[in-house]
């Protein structure tokens, strides 16, 4: 074998190589992760930095690499089909077609984007800076192919320029969060809060507060000293006080404010005023989108406020603790039930209260009971339904079934809840 056929399968050798490195920066650019990128960026990372210059030139960028992976890849195959001519006269183009294709295949498609697929990050990190070298080099007989194809493609009607999505970028961002728990990089409780986040502009401050029939409320005619021990016993430290019906709150207490009163009054009930003590109350619509409400706590400095419907009747409470539980979970202290009103059951199905949301069981059973239509359990059951159901009726809806175990009056005070093993359409039982 002579000198200028070691060269040719020098040459051979190189033009792989070439084209394997042109495979991975294609698979590691397209594979890497924004957001790892940008965060990298802003850390000062220079080679991330360029990773995203690239990609913000999506076509110039794919024009350079597969430019530079057939040059080489038809090279490869030309010097080859060559080399094996000389030796094996006109079988030497069937034995070169079958060796190429074989060698680029393996050793410079399959294997190096496997290798950038698994390690995409680091990958593109490493193949920045070269890559954007190509890129300048190109770039003016790149920019001619980048107008051909453009011209080429609004003739055939299909926009360019832009990525278009099928979902929204929350629901792209929810899906993401999902995928990587899934994966197990994401804890459940992360992508609970991450959920929760991204569902803020799309609840009202309904679906979060305390319904009326929960909240702890004083009639401000009761005596003081009666008062004062309704607010010590309450729990809680903001509570409404009402005159001459409860929808008529005067004012709201803290507890705190009436311990410094006591405390001042040296434990002489009869020198409290506690109408004195009450501050405004604060009203707020029920359709008041929760992440307008909790800018609203912000910018007032207080926790508190009473919802009302659109006659301006109370309905609930919310409070700055609701809020953040739709993000965190729920916050629990020595008062508090870690999940009130809902016991799961050894067979995984779960006895519920019928007023707790569907979010906050959704939350703790990691299920996914739709809630756009009903905000509480009961509020589900009676919606699919199209009933008040009696105690001991069954339904099935979205794949669990629902037992009505106890009721009150018209109000579904308790259910079972159970997974079933498939999805079946609403009926009743």
């Amino acid at each position: 074998m002579s000198t200028m056929d070691w060269l040719t399968i020098l040459a051979v050798v190189i033009c792989l190589v070439v084209s394997a490195f042109f495979s991975a920066s294609e698979t590691a650019l397209s594979a890497s992760s924004r957001a790892a990128m940008l965060r990298l960026e802003s850390q000062g990372n220079r080679d991330a930095s360029i990773v995203n210059r690239l990609m913000a030139t999506r076509e110039r960028l794919l024009g350079a690499i597969l430019f530079g992976n057939n040059f080489t890849n038809i090279a490869a195959s030309t010097l080859a089909t060559g080399l094996l001519l000389d030796y094996f006269g006109q079988a030497g183009e069937i034995y070169a077609t079958f060796i190429m294709t074989f060698m680029i295949f393996i050793f410079a498609e399959v294997l190096p984007k496997t290798a950038a697929f698994n390690a995409p990050d680091r990958m593109a990190l490493v193949v920045a800076q070269p890559v954007a070298r190509v890129v300048r080099v190109f770039s003016p007989f790149l920019r001619i192919v980048e107008i051909m194809v453009r011209a080429m493609l609004r003739g055939l009607g299909m926009p360019t320029g832009k990525i278009h999505s099928i979902l929204s970028p929350d629901e792209e961002l929810r899906g993401a969060v999902d995928l990587m728990h899934s994966a197990g990089t994401v804890a459940k409780h992360d992508r609970d809060m991450m959920g929760g986040l991204l569902d803020l502009r799309e609840l009202a401050v309904y679906d979060v507060m305390v319904h009326r029939t929960k909240m702890v409320m004083l009639d401000a005619d009761e005596p003081p000293h009666e008062l004062i021990d309704a607010v010590l016993a309450a729990g809680v430290t903001r509570i409404p006080l009402w005159r001459g019906s409860p929808d008529n709150v005067i004012g709201v207490l803290n507890a705190k404010e009436v311990w410094r009163a006591l405390h001042a009054a040296e434990g002489d009930v009869d020198k409290i005023d506690i109408e004195a003590l009450a501050k405004p109350p604060w009203f707020v619509p029920d359709t008041t989108h929760v992440g307008e409400q909790l800018k609203a706590f912000r910018h007032r400095k207080t926790p508190f406020a009473l919802v009302v419907d659109e006659y301006g009747e109370l309905e609930g409470l919310v409070t700055l603790e609701d809020i953040v539980e739709e993000i965190v979970g729920d916050i629990t202290d020595e008062h508090d039930i870690a999940v009130p009103g809902v016991r799961p059951l050894p067979d995984g199905s779960v006895n519920v209260d019928g007023s707790v949301p569907v979010r906050d069981l959704n939350r703790v059973m990691d299920w996914n009971i739709p809630d756009e239509e009903a905000t509480t359990v009961a509020g589900v059951v009676i919606h699919e339904s199209r009933s008040i159901p009696e105690p001991g009726q069954s339904f099935t809806f979205y794949g669990f079934r629902f037992q009505v175990l106890r009721k009150s009056r018209n109000r579904i005070t308790a259910l079972r809840v159970a997974p079933l093993a498939r999805k079946v359409t609403a009926k009743a039982s």
